[in-house]
C-alpha cells in the first residue's frame, strides 16, 4: 500500500474508533409518536394560543454505547421562527439504568423523573416539558426528540440555566446519541 493509501485509510480509522460510532445502535422510540409522523394534539402547549394538555410523550431506548453513566434528553423545533429554533424540553442526571419515561414524566416539578434527575428552564421560561405551538399557517414544525448518553454520572449546571447551557454541558460529555423527529402545525385560523 502506499504512503497515499495510508492516508486514505485514516478517516475511516478515526471514525470506528471514534465514540459516536459506538452509538451505532442506541435507539430512542415512543410507544405514542412515530418517527416521521405527525404528533398528537395532546402534546400540543396550553398557552400562547394553543389549548393542548401540554403532556410529554413515554419515551424508550436501548443499546447505549459502552460507559454511559447518566442520560440527557432534549426536544427542540429547530423551525421556530426565532432565529435560534426553541427548546421544549431538557432533562439531565437521569441514572444510567433508566431505559424509559412514562407519559407526563414532564410535569413542572420533576415529580414523575427518577431520583436525582431534573428538568432544566426551557425556552417557555419555566423547567418542564413545553409542548408544541408553531404559528397558525406556518407549515408543520420539525421536533427532534434526543437521547444523550453521557460519560458522567451528574451534569452540573446552575439551578437557573437555559436549556442552551445545558446543550453545551450535555455535548461537552457525550458519549453519543439517538434521535427521532416528528411534526406538528396548526392550520391558519385555529
Amino acid at each position: 500500500m502506499t504512503r497515499l493509501h495510508h492516508f486514505a485509510l485514516l478517516p475511516a480509522l478515526l471514525l470506528a474508533i471514534s465514540p459516536l460510532s459506538q452509538a451505532a445502535g442506541f435507539q430512542l422510540s415512543s410507544p405514542e409518536i412515530a418517527a416521521d409522523s405527525s404528533m398528537p394534539a395532546r402534546f400540543e402547549f396550553n398557552g400562547f394560543g394553543c389549548t393542548g394538555e401540554n403532556r410529554s410523550p413515554a419515551l424508550q431506548w436501548r443499546d447505549a454505547p459502552a460507559g454511559t453513566q447518566s442520560y440527557a434528553i432534549t426536544v427542540y423545533d429547530p423551525d421556530a421562527p426565532t432565529g435560534s429554533g426553541w427548546w421544549h424540553w431538557s432533562v439531565i442526571n437521569l441514572p444510567a439504568e433508566t431505559q424509559a419515561l412514562p407519559a407526563g414524566a414532564g410535569a413542572i416539578g420533576d415529580a414523575r423523573l427518577p431520583q436525582g434527575a431534573r428538568q432544566v428552564r426551557i425556552d417557555y421560561g419555566f423547567a418542564g416539558w413545553g409542548g408544541t405551538c408553531p404559528p397558525q399557517g406556518d407549515k408543520p414544525h420539525r421536533y427532534i426528540f434526543t437521547i444523550h448518553a453521557l460519560k458522567l454520572a451528574r451534569l452540573e449546571v446552575p439551578a437557573d440555566a437555559t436549556a442552551a447551557l445545558a446543550g453545551y454541558m450535555i455535548r461537552a460529555n457525550s458519549l453519543g446519541s439517538a434521535s427521532f423527529s416528528a411534526h406538528y402545525g396548526r392550520p391558519a385560523g385555529r
